[in-house]
């Protein structure tokens, strides 16, 4: 078994920081229902790719542009929480993998759909 990576790890935590930070500090009235879904840091920490799903499909694009407007505020409240000698850098994504995984459910379910058919 692999050992839980650093990486892994501070990526745990940002992502709990961070969602506390939008939900409670962040007081933009633009923002919409979001949840951040996970935090990607690289190996060598200097970058956080964080993931965002937005409850509204049509208001991802403003979202990402707010919480990328908002990042230095994110961040330097994420400094006071995280004990860490260089914090990395925040970049804010789209999270596709619920939309990709309902995809992939749609086609096991026409898969077994067919296969029920040929059975028949």
């Amino acid at each position: 078994m692999l050992p839980y990576k650093r990486s892994k790890r501070i990526g745990d935590l940002m992502r709990e920081e961070i969602a506390d930070i939008v939900m409670r500090r962040l007081k933009d009235p633009r923002l919409g229902f979001l949840t951040i879904t996970s935090v990607d840091v690289t190996d060598d920490l200097k970058i956080a790719r964080v993931y965002v799903s937005v409850l509204q499909k049509s208001e991802t694009g403003k979202t990402l542009k707010i919480l990328n407007s908002a990042k230095g505020f994110i961040r330097s409240e994420l400094r006071k929480r995280v004990r860490m000698k260089v914090l990395p850098t925040l970049e804010f994504h789209e999270d596709e993998s619920i939309e990709y995984g309902a995809k992939i459910d749609d086609l096991l379910r026409k898969i077994k759909k067919e296969g029920e058919n040929e059975g028949s």
